[in-house]
């Protein structure tokens, strides 16, 4: 399918940044594969799996997802290449974690035992959660781990071709070299770098493009003292253990290419058309444009088609790291957020847009928002770049439509019932009028919001017994609506509508008016009252979910026991 076809598919249809950066990447992989689409279109991911993978991580996984599920919907042959970069260093021993674990930083993530045991190794046990949040969501990918490459030696040849080619990467690599990494903030670029530096060799070894992990204590700390062309013999010396060993590198697979090597290299390898990175890599002297250096002349490969994308945080909390832990994952935001709506977090932005993520209060008008795209996608007449994000989120050319409830009740509805029954599904459900399995997976998300998120000090606490001594000191009016309140309360709570009408209506009937006129100026402030009193006597605040929803909630008995005087 040639550029034009593709123009005309979306030219009917609201553009967004994916369709645009699907675009881009299939004029791409035609510019490089001389004119024309190849047999299969690669879309890559990669990331380390030294810690938590956060909400921020989560962009690099949706981003290529977004932009392979474009390029398959219009019938090209596409895949999700991620690469689990589990053969980067260990860096650093994260806080809650033994200490005793610092004699592992230097060692590949793949050689760190997991502290908990569970999972075979570090890196198994950040991969896993993530694993099971992307397939909730519906998204599908081919895993590449580095460490079973760099193992099995399927990169020999692209090694040797860096090691021989050294002097040429040094000279692209020093013209963009920062001449002081140490004192940097630690990103994941002045990180990267920092561990591309020689540790004291000599100038020829300093900046020599690939590094082996100790044999003796399987570390990265080593300083390189020799290394012979003809044979591929690469000495060194622990900087750690004190050893010192010799590497073949044309037989022997013990180490791995530098970061600003490695990426080309693979683009190069996997023929990648399209990768996303944080902006900070696409910054001058960063991996992408170095690697656009590299690629080329060393390894006779094309930089890929690339999107920077910006930082994701949570409200109240600074920039995420992996390595410092504690940070929101995918698979903490799912246990609030309906898999459509995580993913519609991040469709509907561009990927250079940084945004939080808000845990608190926000979630409510986050779902309030998504239901009425969910009415506005309903009508094709409105179909716009909105509703274009709303679908992408919704469903999966492999998954199909993901789970969403079958009869829609308002969160804060939802959680405003889940509040005063202590997060009860059974009752919740009861009170709306729903099964609980009409109303998943929404229903055990508000549950969960309401009794796991919300500070203590926001949820609502019903009275235990009567507040004998403020119904003692009711007014005339007080006395007289509550009167009428319990004269009129049904004996089943089976429809909030009734409640309402009767809850707005008492101030009217006191004044001598049906519950069907309209309120006056008088019987407005009479229901201001009113409604301050109920709360008062019920939960012990001036405020509180719904009335009708808290007296569905509280049932007949316990409204009356709380009322009557």
């Amino acid at each position: 399918m040639g550029a034009v076809a593709r123009g005309q598919q979306t030219q009917q249809e609201p553009a967004d940044w994916v369709t645009r950066t699907a675009d881009l990447a299939l004029r791409h992989a035609e510019q490089v594969n001389g004119g024309t689409l190849p047999d299969l279109v690669t879309c890559a991911s990669g990331i380390s799996p030294s810690g938590p993978i956060h909400l921020g991580n989560l962009r690099e996984f949706l981003t290529v997802h977004f932009v392979a599920e474009e390029i398959r919907r219009r019938g090209i042959n596409v895949r999700h290449l991620h690469s689990w970069d589990d053969y980067d260093r260990f860096r650093k021993v994260p806080a809650g974690v033994d200490t005793a674990w610092n004699e592992h930083i230097g060692r590949p993530l793949s050689a760190v035992p997991d502290p908990t045991g569970e999972f075979a190794n570090w890196g198994e046990r950040y991969k896993a959660p993530l694993r099971a949040a992307l397939v909730e969501m519906g998204c599908d990918m081919v895993e590449v781990d580095q460490t079973a490459m760099y193992r099995s030696g399927a990169y020999r040849e692209q090694i040797l071709t860096a090691i021989g080619k050294r002097g040429e990467i040094e000279t692209v690599m020093s013209r963009f070299r920062t001449k002081k990494v140490e004192g940097a903030e630690s990103t994941a670029e002045s990180t990267a770098e920092a561990d591309d530096a020689g540790h004291g060799a000599s100038e020829d070894l300093a900046r020599f493009p690939y590094k082996p992990y100790c044999r003796g204590c399987g570390r990265d700390t080593v300083t390189l003292t020799s290394y012979d062309d003809e044979t591929t013999d690469l000495a060194y010396t622990c900087d750690v253990c004190g050893d010192s060993y010799v590497t073949n590198v044309a037989t022997q697979d013990e180490g791995k290419l530098v970061w600003k090597v490695d990426w080309p290299m693979r683009w190069t390898f996997e023929g990648v058309h399209f990768e996303p990175g944080g902006v900070d890599h696409a910054s001058p002297g960063s991996s992408y444009t170095v690697g656009k250096e590299i690629v080329g002349p060393i390894f006779g490969g094309t930089a890929p088609s690339f999107v920077g994308y910006s930082f994701v945080g949570v409200a109240g909390m600074p920039k995420m790291s992996s390595s410092k832990g504690g940070v929101p994952t995918a698979a903490e935001a799912l246990r609030i957020l309906e898999a459509p709506i995580l993913r519609w977090l991040y469709a509907r932005r561009q990927p250079k847009q940084a945004f939080n993520v808000d845990f608190g209060q926000e979630v409510l008008r986050l779902y309030d928002e998504w239901d009425a795209l969910t009415k506005k996608a309903a009508v094709p007449e409105k179909r716009d770049a909105a509703v274009l994000a709303w679908e992408r989120a919704s469903a999966t050319s492999t998954a199909g439509t993901l789970p969403t409830p079958a009869v829609v009740v308002p969160f804060r509805m939802l959680s405003s019932v889940a509040d005063v029954t202590a997060g009860s599904r059974e009752i919740t459900a009861r009170t709306v009028g729903a099964s609980e399995a009409d109303l998943e997976p929404r229903l055990a998300k508000a549950a969960t919001w309401i009794t796991e998120y919300v500070d203590p000090e926001e949820r609502t606490t019903v009275r235990e017994t009567a507040d004998a001594e403020r119904l003692a000191a009711l007014d005339e009016d007080e006395a007289r609506w509550l009167e009428l309140l319990l004269d009129g309360l049904p004996a089943s709570f089976d429809s909030v509508d009734a409640l309402t009408t009767l809850i707005y209506g008492v101030p009217k009937l006191a004044r001598g008016l049906t519950v069907e006129d309209a309120p006056t100026d008088e019987v407005k402030a009479d229901q201001k009252a009113f409604f301050k009193l109920l709360y008062d006597l019920l939960v012990d605040a001036e405020r509180g979910p719904r009335l009708p929803t808290l007296f569905a909630a509280l049932g007949p008995d316990r409204v009356r026991a709380l009322l009557a005087r």
